[in-house]
């Protein structure tokens, strides 16, 4: 009887854990394990963060207010932005699109030349590798992952026009007074160094997009929300030596489909990775159900 019970046992959990296999591997390829790949792990705090997006008061553009953010639960991240070769394991495996400027670097730099959908596209599969979930930043939690290096950089001075359009040019000046960096072109993972957390590339020559939709909100006398706000998902914020927002099917910016300022040079991603990711859960939920058996 106890050898029949536990044969039962048995296959009730290969019912149970068989499909979570099938879907680490993914695509038909052998898992990826999670440690190797390079993270860092910010431990939780709270900082202040101006919001992305424009803003205005009584009809006239104003700063972006400044609001406090606070991470509750560490922040994991990838150390490094994806490399060419990674992505192109993606579009090898069916499941991404392919990049521009392939031929332009190293297998080891940076993947640029995606979009935001290109991005998306690659966490979908990256979960699916690493059985865990991955997923593109949102704007402040890559200023929280920046750290020193992020560049709050979207303050103008009041002219007291009521115009959005001489806000853009303004801020298209701003950054056009910026010495340009001299090479363009992606370089090999870490030539821009670390920041205090232990984050590679941050502000580099390569843009990072992020899931934060563009948000247009009116603003009352005290810097609150007031009114209906407009977000317009079809343009992402981008993170980098300087904020920037692009539309989601940009693959390089310079030739258009920068929303404002000055284009980033290069558009590539980093991911964070959701530790409470689907997986984990089903896990729990098979051990929870095996249980009760």
């Amino acid at each position: 009887m106890l050898l029949i019970l536990k044969a039962k046992l048995a296959a009730k959990a290969a019912l149970v854990v068989a499909p979570l296999a099938v879907a680490a591997a993914g695509y038909g390829l052998p898992a990826i394990p999670a440690d190797q790949v390079a993270v860092t792990t910010i431990a939780p705090g709270a900082f202040l963060h101006r919001l992305a997006g424009d803003f205005a008061l009584n009809g006239r553009p104003v700063n972006a207010p400044r609001r406090a953010f606070r991470f509750t639960r560490p922040l994991t991240i990838m150390t490094y932005q994806v490399s060419a070769a990674a992505y192109d394991a993606c579009v090898a495996a069916g499941a991404c699109e392919r990049r521009l400027f392939r031929a332009a670097a190293s297998a080891e730099a940076p993947a640029v030349g995606v979009n935001w959908h290109d991005a998306t596209a690659y966490a979908t599969w990256f979960s699916s590798r690493t059985g865990a979930r991955w997923r593109l930043p949102t704007d402040a939690e890559w200023a929280f992952a920046a750290g020193a290096r992020f560049n709050d950089d979207a303050v103008l001075a009041d002219d007291g026009s009521d115009s959005f359009s001489k806000r853009w040019l303004a801020k298209y000046e701003q950054e056009s007074s910026r010495q340009a960096p001299a090479d363009k072109a992606p370089r090999p993972a870490g030539a821009f160094g670390f920041n205090e957390h232990g984050v590679a590339d941050i502000a580099g020559n390569v843009w990072e997009w992020t899931d934060t939709c563009f948000l247009r909100q009116a603003l009352d006398a005290s810097g609150e929300p007031t009114g209906e706000r407009t977000v317009n998902c079809g343009v992402r914020v981008v993170e980098g030596e300087h904020r920037s927002y692009v539309t989601d099917f940009v693959r390089d910016a310079r030739a258009g489909g920068c929303a404002v300022g000055v284009p980033p040079a290069n558009l590539g991603f980093r991911l964070v990775r959701d530790d409470a990711g689907y997986l984990g859960a089903a896990v729990a939920r098979a051990r929870f159900h095996m249980r009760w058996i």
